[in-house]
């Protein structure tokens, strides 16, 4: 087995969760999601990204504004719905739990 695999597994896992937390004080275009994501050491690829906006756009979590751009296409901006902001909140209570499982498990010892 290789831990690559299961390292993008878990990434992946928590992708919706991240982009998200991420519109969660405003818009944001493309690019910052893609960056604010890199920062975190969270990699994603344009080619996973947009497809999974559209998704969560679809899911009516998300919505976007067209923005006319000076050196370019315009540029999409995506922000949470009404919705997406009531989703984020349970996926924040989710979110705390399934963390203190996991810890709770990670860290007991066993005893034989």
């Amino acid at each position: 087995m290789k831990i690559e695999n299961t390292k993008a597994q878990m990434r992946k896992g928590v992708l919706e969760y991240c982009i998200l937390s991420i519109l969660k004080d405003g818009e944001a275009y493309t690019s910052d999601i893609l960056e604010t994501l890199k920062d975190a050491k969270l990699l994603v690829v344009e080619g996973t990204i947009y497809p999974l906006l559209t998704r969560l756009k679809n899911a009516g979590l998300l919505s976007y504004r067209w923005e006319e751009s000076t050196g370019g296409p315009p540029r999409k901006y995506y922000d949470l719905t009404e919705t997406g902001k009531l989703f984020l909140k349970e996926l924040n209570s989710t979110w705390s739990d399934l963390q203190q499982a996991v810890n709770r498990v990670t860290s007991e010892k066993t005893n034989k």
